[in-house]
């Protein structure tokens, strides 16, 4: 089956040069279009796509809030990627706090969207670049240096998170350590579980946040 996509951009060359891009892939297909957040939750409950690529600006309803609005009333959501023009956007920052899987430049090579697409699908996160990290680093705050605290992470456990904070996937994780992908993945549901984060891309930030990681 393939991977189903909905786009919410403003602008609709920026969707027509997306859909252009992901429906050129024999394993993805663009499932639906919407011009601002606000239109969001109706189309995932209709058209239950796997992943949502959305603009992080909208006049309506910006890509901040519709991704909590998505999380908090979706059974089963889609992955979210957040569409921006600036990496270094505070906006996008929010964004991946309120629960987006990832994020893409609007200038992204077609390839690299293609790759951004699949990886969230599979459950990967995306890299975040350094001034991304800087923003994570500073939002730091007691709150997420209690949550890792309390997490006890094992030696290994902290290895691996060191690694996502990365931006590794699983088999590349799996190749650092001279371990199988299956045991990463055991690793990966605990880092999880005792971070009480809801994807890769939430322990990362509270990595970053904590002071865990720090950001270069």
């Amino acid at each position: 089956m393939p991977v189903t996509v909905l786009l919410v951009d403003d602008e609709p060359l920026v969707r027509a040069g997306l859909r252009a891009v992901l429906d050129a892939q024999p394993d993805i297909e663009v499932v639906g279009e919407a011009a601002d957040g606000a239109s969001v939750i109706p189309l995932v409950r209709r058209l239950r796509p796997d992943v949502v690529a959305m603009d992080v600006r909208m006049p309506l309803l910006d890509g901040i809030e519709a991704t909590r609005a998505v999380l908090r009333s979706v059974d089963s959501p889609p992955k979210i990627i957040v569409v921006t023009t600036f990496e270094n956007d505070e906006y996008v920052y929010q964004a991946l706090r309120a629960g987006a899987d990832g994020f893409l430049l609007k200038r992204a090579r077609p390839a690299e969207i293609v790759h951004a697409v699949r990886l969230v699908a599979e459950g990967e996160t995306l890299l975040f670049p350094s001034a991304v990290r800087s923003l994570a680093a500073e939002y730091g705050n007691r709150r997420a240096r209690a949550v890792l605290e309390h997490a006890a992470l094992t030696e290994r456990e902290e290895a691996v998170l060191r690694l996502m904070a990365r931006g590794l996937t699983n088999v590349e994780i799996a190749r650092e350590l001279i371990v199988g992908t299956e045991t990463v993945k055991s690793h990966v549901s605990a880092i999880l579980g005792k971070l009480g984060a809801r994807d890769r891309t939430q322990a990362v930030i509270t990595a970053y946040e904590s002071g865990f990681v720090s950001p270069g």
